[in-house]
């Protein structure tokens, strides 16, 4: 059986860091509302930058640590899940393909909201099982801030722009892998964008689904692994509101010091919010080998989705 292992990781912030009082400013708010409502104190947007060249210096990020090592020679696969791309074709994980020069790679765009990266990385994993492929590169990229309305307070404090990548690539030694993921279509009305529109979300009833859903999402998945909180290192939640954040936490019953967050220096990157933690994270040397984390999207579809992954 082939196991999977996260072998390396990458990520790329757009030049233009706006900070909330731009923001406070234009929308008329009090000193610090936006912090206290989201504990986001800064974020990026991409003015000057698309969405395709985000994804390539994220893939670039990460090419450039394992150059020169086998791995690099063996991707059969690119997977890019995003929200906000704008091209049908080619796909982002095409041009990625082609500015790399990565030969006989299978090639996926996917679209499943904020638990985007979720979808894409369990594809990948199935793909290295089965031994069709060896490694992978996943990649979360967004461009929200194109997608802003800036009379809307509720999506205008909390959306950025960004992009991870992650390889992962199989591995004889056992690794723990559990999935559980979930959609919900009934209520996919609370958080939408239209071609050429707007973002548009229900702030209660996200709210409401996001400390609920993922809560549950995730004693499933404990159920399923057999396995406990206690021994999980960390959850890496999709990094969406930091109220949010707090309550799964509480509803869980860990301390924050368990829920890896960043979204105070990066805000609300959607379908990269799970691979820039992670990048972040391994810079800081937070991902110990045997460590058992998960990883934990939620948002758009309604789709949620949680991994539990041995390091």
């Amino acid at each position: 059986m082939n196991y999977i292992k996260i072998l390396e990781t990458g990520s790329y912030l757009p030049r233009q860091k706006v900070c909330n009082k731009e923001i406070e400013n234009t929308l008329n708010l009090e000193n610090s509302y936006i912090e206290k409502r989201t504990g986001i104190k800064k974020r990026y947007y991409a003015k000057d930058e698309d969405i395709t060249s985000m994804a390539i210096k994220a893939t670039e990020n990460l090419i450039n640590k394992i150059d020169g090592k086998k791995e690099k020679l063996d991707i059969g696969l690119i997977i890019v899940a995003t929200t906000s791309s704008k091209d049908l074709m080619p796909g982002i994980s095409n041009q990625i393909q082609k500015r790399f020069e990565l030969k006989n790679c299978i090639c996926l765009d996917i679209l499943a909201g904020c638990s985007g990266f979720i979808n894409a990385f369990d594809i990948a994993k199935l793909y290295i099982e089965t031994g069709r492929v060896k490694n992978a590169i996943i990649i979360g990229v967004d461009k929200l801030s194109e997608y802003l309305d800036e009379n809307d307070v509720g999506t205008s404090i909390i959306l950025s722009d960004g992009a991870g990548a992650i390889l992962i690539g199989n591995t004889k030694n056992s690794k723990q892998y559990y999935c559980n993921i979930q959609t919900e279509g009934e209520n996919n009305e609370i958080l939408t964008c239209k071609v050429n529109e707007k973002i548009k979300m229900n702030g209660k009833e996200i709210y409401k689904y996001a400390v609920t859903k993922t809560v549950e999402n995730i004693n499933q998945l404990l159920e399923k692994s057999n396995e406990s909180l206690e021994n999980v290192k960390y959850i890496i939640p999709h990094q969406s509101n930091m109220k949010i954040m707090k309550a799964i936490a509480s509803r869980l019953k860990i301390s924050m010091d368990k829920m890896y967050t960043n979204i105070e220096t990066k805000g609300n990157t959607f379908c990269a919010s799970i691979p820039i933690a992670l990048d972040e994270m391994n810079g800081k040397f937070l991902l110990k080998d045997k460590d058992k984390i998960i990883l934990l999207g939620y948002g758009g579809g309604l789709n949620t989705g949680s991994i539990m992954i041995e390091i």
